[in-house]
């Protein structure tokens, strides 16, 4: 980790993927191709809890729809 992102005042985005997988982005580095920021700029405790509030399957997408196809 960089001293810029160890700084108590760093800031980051909460990202999601197409497979509905969420990841801590820095805010001072563009969001990666593939992800979309879905929450933030903000510390990274509340970005932590939305995370824990939305993430609730750690399953892909992918393999969440193929299982509920077979159910």
């Amino acid at each position: 980790m960089s001293d810029h992102e160890e700084s108590s005042n760093q800031k980051y985005v909460v990202v999601v993927n197409h497979e509905e997988q969420y990841s801590l982005w820095p805010d001072y580095s563009p969001v990666p191709d593939g992800w979309r920021a879905v929450f933030g700029p903000e510390d990274k405790a509340p970005c932590l809890e939305y995370v824990k509030e939305n993430w609730t399957d750690m399953r892909p997408k992918s393999l969440r729809d193929a299982d509920a196809l077979l159910n």
